[in-house]
């Protein structure tokens, strides 16, 4: 297979190391998506089982995702002390903890504090996931290895929901939980085993930058979440004047500290600072489409929860197909110009659902949300290499750090207008028109690299024909 061919020169992992440690990756990220999209599922089910209220139960996720979010730049940023592999190993047993304590859990207060655990343990390995994908593999497969990645989130969004399903047909809830165990446990053998081993950087850590960064993160997540959930006014001020007061103070402390979490120099790199635009506005136009579309289904067309989960597999199953293509092909051509014409395929997408209404019948919403997903598939790896390459490879545990947290926002901001949204009285629709309009402003980002990166291609193509 072209992914664990060795030539010379090659940077990275020898060909047969890089399998075994391509399949660490793999599994861990399986375990955190799949959990991920069968809890969210679950949460109804669980919810009656502890006698939760609804308000309460969406916590279960909420504590994921909240301390996922505070904890990404501050994980990216320790693995340059205690190597990336070592954060690595230290997350998935975290996680499985977690997943452990979850699934012995007969109480939502203990629930909470278990599920807090797993996302701990979710952002020490997804913040360094990327940066361990080109350590792994060679400059020249960098694109193909990302679309790897992608074709594997992918799978975990389309079969966490069905998993789910199946599971609580025939066994109580904490079982979703401990599914995570054996899966977790290969992981935790083959990255021991195979995670390539790097030095650690010397100096301090930024202790205040990284209290600063939790805080900021945290607080903005809990706002977002206080505007999806119609909070009231003050409660949504606060969260927001504290983001952004801890936000400021963050970026004046990356300036004066000598070691900082995240050195503000990397954004003067155009084609980094570009494609970090494209791919939070375009994670702010999925996380949005898919909330909006889930009150759609379930609440105009009269889906049931499982009935929905189907629905949106065309979104996921197009990434798997288109995902792969697109990576590969990003390491011969221009990525900013697959990049640029995925988000065109994915703003027809969303425009085309925003004008589905209850009379349509399921195969008019299917084509479309599958077009979605074949635009998103196409830019997301190429948007990605993007990213990875525009920097020195000692900045990749940063710039891993950074895509995880522009995700992580960015779907935030799209379920918050969601619910900002409903709380107006506005239309599903109305939403999803945002979507392509976010998307469009993720294309006009995209567009603006395009020379930038034609000019690295030249010079990387000229650096191999040099060698």
């Amino acid at each position: 297979m072209r992914l664990f061919e060795t030539r010379p020169g090659d940077d990275g992992l020898p060909g047969p190391e890089r399998a075994l440690a391509v399949l660490a990756l793999i599994t861990g990220t399986l375990m955190a998506v799949v959990d991920t999209t069968m809890i969210n599922l679950a949460l109804p089910t669980i919810a009656a089982d502890l006698d939760a209220s609804a308000s309460r139960a969406v916590w279960i996720t909420n504590m994921f995702q909240v301390v996922c979010a505070a904890f990404l730049l501050v994980f990216a940023g320790i693995s340059e002390l205690v190597t990336r592999r070592r954060i690595y190993l230290f997350g998935l047993t975290t996680f499985m903890v977690g997943a452990l304590g979850a699934a012995l859990s007969r109480n939502l207060e203990m629930l909470l504090v278990f599920r807090a655990l797993q996302g701990l343990g979710a952002a020490a390995t997804l913040s360094i996931g990327p940066s361990l994908y080109r350590a792994i593999f060679p400059s020249r497969l960098l694109g193909s290895a990302l679309g790897l990645s992608a074709l594997v989130v992918a799978g975990g969004y389309a079969a966490g929901p069905t998993l789910s399903g199946v599971t609580l047909s025939f066994v109580d809830w904490p079982w979703l939980f401990a599914l995570n165990l054996p899966l977790g446990l290969c992981s935790l053998w083959l990255a021991n085993r195979a995670l390539p081993r790097d030095k650690p950087r010397q100096g301090s850590f930024d202790f205040l930058g990284a209290l600063l960064s939790m805080l900021m993160l945290a607080s903005f997540f809990l706002a977002m979440d206080a505007v999806g959930h119609a909070a009231p006014f003050w409660q949504v001020s606060a969260w927001v004047v504290l983001s952004i007061a801890s936000g400021a103070g963050f970026i004046a402390r990356q300036r004066r500290a000598p070691y900082p979490l995240l050195p503000l120099s990397v954004f003067a790199e155009k084609r980094f600072t570009l494609a970090v635009s494209a791919s939070g506005l375009a994670f702010i136009g999925q996380g949005l489409t898919f909330v909006a579309l889930s009150f759609f289904y379930q609440e105009q067309m009269g889906f049931t929860p499982l009935e929905t989960a189907w629905l949106f597999t065309p979104w996921p199953l197009a990434i798997m197909l288109v995902g792969p293509l697109a990576g590969r092909l990003a390491d011969r051509i221009n990525p900013s110009v697959l990049s640029s014409t995925g988000l065109g395929l994915l703003i027809v997408g969303l425009v085309a659902l925003a004008l589905v209404d209850e009379t349509m019948g399921v195969a008019e919403s299917l084509w479309r949300t599958a077009l979605c997903g074949i635009g998103f598939g196409l830019f997301q790896p190429p948007n990605n290499r993007e990213m990875m390459s525009s920097l020195p490879p000692e900045r990749s545990a940063n710039v891993s750090g950074v895509m995880s947290t522009v995700r992580t926002v960015g779907q935030s901001i799209g379920v918050a207008l969601v619910g900002a949204a409903l709380a107006l009285g506005l239309a599903i629709q109305v939403t999803l028109w945002l979507g392509a309009a976010t998307s469009f402003l993720a294309l006009l980002a995209s567009l603006s690299r395009m020379s930038y990166a034609r000019r690295a291609l030249v010079e990387r193509r000229a650096s191999s024909d040099g060698e």
